[in-house]
């Protein structure tokens, strides 16, 4: 009985902790807000110098079929490497603040991103290419009109990861001086176990968001046609039962 009391206590405690983590976040919404924007314009900001750099890069390596070890092991360098490590070394170099936190998280992003659009490019049928240049469309036409429509879904995706990865650590830069939620997340002191599980939800939900806002904007973008070929051939796989 006694063992099975304290459990019933321990779910007490954990179930007012989560109301404790929602009252928090109804009674500060202005806090949370703010640094909801200062995460997103971290993280906005990382993500834009990776797809400067990666996306250029995987698609020129995919268009032209070289460069496989390049986009592997990009990958694998931006999993293994710990985020906190990545804004240490370059605090060395950029110090405190926003620019430093702004690379240490675009070079987390850049995996997904050259990964995928090296994958997504190189990846397209090579019937569909020699057809075009047998058409007479030009390496430059062939892959403006060719290769990267069919290739954005895979693109996407590599966006999308890299993305999510972004904002889900972007808290930790509060560390350095980087802002965000992860301001209240490392500030147990002041804003209680409420506040810290609260900022945590609020980073779920951001992440979440841009997910789906990343989903909407690739159904936008998407041409019809390569819409269309993804529902048949999701269609076949469900008749042959994969």
């Amino acid at each position: 009985m006694e063992q099975g009391g304290d459990g019933v206590i321990l779910d007490q405690a954990n179930t007012h902790t989560v109301v404790e983590a929602f009252r928090f976040i109804v009674d500060n919404p202005h806090l949370l807000l703010t640094k909801a924007f200062e995460q997103l314009e971290l993280s906005g900001a990382a993500l834009g110098l990776a797809l400067a750099v990666a996306l250029p890069l995987g698609i020129v390596l995919g268009h032209l079929h070289r460069g496989s070890g390049v986009a592997i092991g990009a990958s694998i360098v931006g999993r293994a490497l710990p985020s906190i490590f990545l804004i240490a070394v370059f605090l060395t170099i950029l110090g405190l603040g926003f620019a430093n936190n702004m690379v240490a998280l675009a070079v987390l992003a850049l995996g997904p991103v050259l990964t995928n659009a090296y994958l997504g490019v190189e990846g397209v049928d090579r019937d569909a290419v020699e057809a075009a240049r047998g058409m007479g469309m030009s390496g430059r036409g062939i892959l403006s009109r060719v290769e990267l429509p069919l290739a954005l879904p895979l693109l996407y995706i590599g966006i999308r990861v890299a993305a999510v990865t972004v904002v889900a650590t972007a808290p930790i830069a509060a560390y350095a001086g980087g802002g965000g939620l992860g301001d209240i997340i490392a500030n147990q002191a002041t804003y209680r176990l409420s506040g810290v599980l609260g900022a945590s939800i609020c980073v779920m939900a951001l992440s979440a968001g841009v997910w789906i806002g990343l989903l909407a904007l690739q159904r936008a973008t998407t041409p019809k046609g390569v819409r269309a070929a993804r529902v048949r051939a999701a269609g076949e796989l469900n008749k042959e039962g994969l």
